[in-house]
């Protein structure tokens, strides 16, 4: 009888795609997937750190199962796994926090998960798994996690996919070079990795093929792209781009464009640091690369930027905004703000304020800062008060609500093209999954398809289509 495994799987886009790839090396191995927790033989639960709410979402869920286990006598002998990003940041401290937890799993043993499972099973010797699967970060025999990971995905891994059958996320780079103060994800995730871009354009080819109509291209930084792989001196994270030493998001995006049948390629988690005049030109020439782009920005006053690290300037961005702006007909621009960083005055929140009026950003979002334990910001000085912190964020929120009414009334009396998600719903180009809007749209027209539709109305961020 095959061994049925469980999932629940939180956080990011890039964390479901660690999920999938997971699913698909099980899947692989001959063991069932199911969707009943309580029908698994084993759990796991793929967990997000990036800031405390998604760390206690995690560990609520990780209790969750624990306590699940224990009250139902048809779940005892069920094994759990903890995999992901908490047990990658905290891979010292869990096995003692969680000693009900049977094993923690790294980034590193997302493609190993087969014989780790077999191992708590009995199944396979305990010594030929610790000896394949890598020195681990402590001496709990539970624990698999390596501190360093250097795992990237390639175009022939295993993956079974969880979203809907007409979008897909491709991962093309793991890890980070930047060292933001706020963010641990470059500790958690290692540095940089790219993948060649054959490997990206195949496994593009292969999902268009099986019948995709959007491709969201993501990593920590997909601007980064093939720099890491170019032969010469390396770039900084604040060099400007040049595709002429080697391979670049530019040279993929052209690749990717290509590639012959109907669907729409979007850019998400860009850093302004490494856009370029080339790559602002290869998205206006290239029909297949949605015009949408995905920049988080964090701040504008210049206080902000260097407390944060962000290895740009206000004027920097106000410049590079416009020459998107000039240079992509058509453009959507989405972006993420931090407010209640440490020593962030009103000043500097007001002067963010301004850009939120100025630049009008069709989509964006606003986080409270989140003090989180091994960055560098944690120990900053003028750490702001709570309230102050969640003060400035409904301020900001409201600023981005006028806005976005403003975007959404333009938009009255045009012709769009959207993909169908759901019966009745559909999204636009400038609408990526799950966190952006929607459009309401005549419940005949099939899911996963394209379809051009007039909008007549909107409501809160979501559109209307006519009937």
């Amino acid at each position: 009888m095959s061994t049925t495994v469980g999932l629940i799987s939180l956080g990011c886009a890039k964390n479901l795609i660690d999920s999938e790839v997971m699913m698909g090396h099980l899947a692989e191995a001959g063991m069932a997937l199911t969707s009943e927790a309580e029908l698994a033989d084993v759990l796991i639960v793929n967990t997000c750190s990036f800031i405390d709410m998604a760390k206690q979402e995690s560990i609520d869920a990780v209790f969750g199962a624990v306590n699940a286990r224990g009250e139902d006598p048809e779940r005892a002998r069920q094994k759990i796994i903890v995999a992901g990003c908490l047990s990658q940041r905290f891979a010292k401290d869990l096995p003692g926090i969680m000693p009900e937890v049977d094993a923690f799993i790294g980034l590193d043993q997302i493609t190993k998960v087969a014989p780790i499972i077999e191992n708590l099973l009995g199944k396979k010797n305990a010594a030929e798994v610790a000896k394949t699967e890598g020195p681990a970060a402590t001496d709990d025999p539970r624990d698999y996690v390596t501190l360093k990971p250097k795992y990237v995905p390639d175009y022939t891994t295993p993956r079974f996919r969880l979203t809907p059958e007409h979008f897909a996320y491709v991962k093309i780079a793991e890890g980070c070079n930047h060292t933001c103060t706020f963010c641990i994800i470059p500790q958690i995730r290692g540095r940089h990795r790219s993948r060649t871009q054959e490997s990206v354009v195949k496994e593009v080819e292969a999902l268009v093929k099986s019948g995709v109509k959007e491709i969201n291209l993501i990593s920590q930084d997909t601007t980064y792209f093939g720099m890491d792989q170019w032969t010469d001196e390396r770039p900084k994270p604040s060099s400007p781009v040049d595709s002429t030493k080697g391979e670049s998001l530019s040279t993929l995006l052209r690749e990717i464009n290509k590639i012959e049948g109907d669907f729409w390629v979007r850019l998400l988690y860009t850093h302004p640091a490494h856009w370029s005049d080339e790559l602002i030109q290869t998205i206006a020439e290239c029909d297949k690369v949605a015009k949408y782009v995905d920049i988080p920005l964090q701040h504008i006053s210049d206080r902000m930027l260097t407390a944060m690290k962000r290895v740009t300037s206000g004027d920097y961005i106000r410049d590079l905004l416009r020459r998107m702006r000039a240079g992509i007909p058509g453009l959507g621009i989405r972006t993420t703000f931090i407010v209640g960083f440490p020593g962030e005055t009103e000043e500097d929140f007001e002067e963010l304020l301004e850009f939120i009026r100025e630049f009008r950003f069709e989509r964006a979002g606003v986080f409270q800062y989140s003090k989180e334990e091994g960055t560098r910001a944690y120990k900053m000085d003028g750490q702001l008060h709570h309230m102050t912190r969640k003060s400035r964020w409904s301020r900001a929120m409201a600023e981005l609500q006028k806005v976005a009414a403003e975007v959404n009334q333009q938009q009255i009396g045009k012709k769009v093209r959207v993909l169908v998600e759901e019966p009745g719903v559909g999204r636009t180009a400038w609408d990526a999954p799950e966190i952006d809007g929607s459009v309401h749209v005549d419940k005949s027209i099939p899911v996963g398809q394209f379809a051009d539709v007039e909008i007549s109305d909107w409501r809160g961020y979501d559109l209307v289509a006519a009937r």
